[in-house]
């Protein structure tokens, strides 16, 4: 999830983890050595995915200097620790040692992240993935408003493996979609809540479904489409922590490959809209856009597609989402922006982050 408005910035760190499936975003972007990407900051998380598959260079924005310290953190911390350290120090595995390991990969960070950092140390002393506005709305929801519907070994049930759908649909319909399940899920997530705890009343400007209706449905697909068990986003909804399920970015097989490329990764703290100007035509082959056009009316979403043909080189990839908000490219770009909707929605069906309603991936024809 990402906002690239002035106005919908929030104090703080907004989000501590990136909140789109990184595996569903490599295998739709197709990276390859010697591609230039453009990646949405958010927590760095994504961005850190896509220099595993050897990219020529990424170029990263954010408007938030928070994010942007997120994401120089996870570039300090792989550069300066191994891998069981890094985990550790991020909050990916249980520590009481990590104002110390961040005082081994300090001396690497640029000033700005340094001081934003020494400001913050109680939120690195509890693993930043725990230190954003959505997680720790998600952790009050984990907190107290879970348990009133659902004891802890009931939890547990819910998140052991098993290969059965119709399984899952038996223990979901027999177990867990109580009436008091779904009523507190749906006031929890509600609109108004949302808004004035979970994340910007701004990010909800062109919202016009129910939230709480919405991401109830979405959760029952999570629980009984999907396995629970192998889902590391939801675990760490329901458990607050990923278990021995780790994100794309966090696994032990992408390690050295990220960290052999950290030096390709280009950061600029500004809106979207200007790196898109000062970027050249047809440099670009793949985009990360995670959710940027949810927050933007369709105006502005179409001048921003019109800038991002103008920069991709024929055969580019663009890879966004939706949320609550539907957006795509408009009948105007149509000549030379193109979907590729049966890979998107074969992606979309195995997305762990389950919340969101449309995974869209669009290939640019011409400038």
């Amino acid at each position: 999830m990402e906002t690239h408005s002035q106005n919908s910035r929030a104090p703080g760190i907004r989000y501590g983890q990136c909140w789109e499936d990184a595996d569903v975003l490599m295998e739709g972007l197709a990276v390859r050595p010697g591609h230039t990407c453009l990646s949405i900051g958010s927590a760095g998380d994504n961005t850190l995915a896509l220099l595993s598959r050897g990219p020529s260079r990424v170029v990263v924005v954010d408007y938030d200097p928070a994010q942007i310290a997120c994401l120089e953190l996870r570039v300090a911390a792989f550069r300066a620790l191994g891998y069981a350290q890094v985990l550790e120090l991020l909050g990916a595995a249980p520590s009481d040692r990590r104002l110390a390991l961040y005082a081994v990969c300090r001396s690497a960070l640029p000033s700005d992240a340094r001081n934003f950092w020494d400001r913050h140390q109680q939120d690195i002393a509890s693993g930043i993935v725990n230190a954003g506005r959505l997680e720790k709305y998600f952790t009050l929801f984990r907190r107290y408003i879970l348990p009133l519907a659902h004891p802890s070994g009931r939890v547990r049930r819910l998140l052991e493996p098993s290969s059965c759908v119709a399984g899952r649909r038996r223990f979901f319909s027999r177990h867990w979609d109580t009436w008091r399940w779904r009523a507190l899920f749906r006031l929890f997530f509600s609109r108004w809540n949302m808004a004035s705890i979970g994340r910007d009343a701004s990010c909800f400007r062109f919202v016009q479904r129910d939230p709480g209706g919405y991401l109830l449905r979405r959760a029952e697909h999570a629980l009984t489409v999907q396995d629970p068990s192998s889902n590391p986003y939801l675990r760490w909804i329901l458990t607050g922590h990923y278990g021995r399920i780790l994100p794309y970015a966090w696994r032990f097989e992408h390690f050295e490959a990220i960290r052999a490329h950290l030096d390709r990764i280009t950061i600029r703290c500004v809106p979207l809209s200007r790196v898109l100007r000062e970027l050249d035509e047809g440099s670009i082959d793949r985009f990360n856009l995670s959710d940027v056009f949810e927050y933007l009316d369709p105006v502005e979403s179409r001048r921003i597609m019109e800038r991002l043909a103008a920069v991709a080189r024929p055969g580019a990839r663009i890879a966004y989402w939706n949320l609550f908000v539907e957006r795509q490219r408009p009948p105007e770009l149509a000549h030379c922006i193109r979907p590729l909707p049966g890979l998107a929605q074969r992606l979309h069906a195995r997305d762990k982050t389950f919340f969101y309603s449309r995974f869209i991936l669009e290939e640019v024809a011409c400038h």
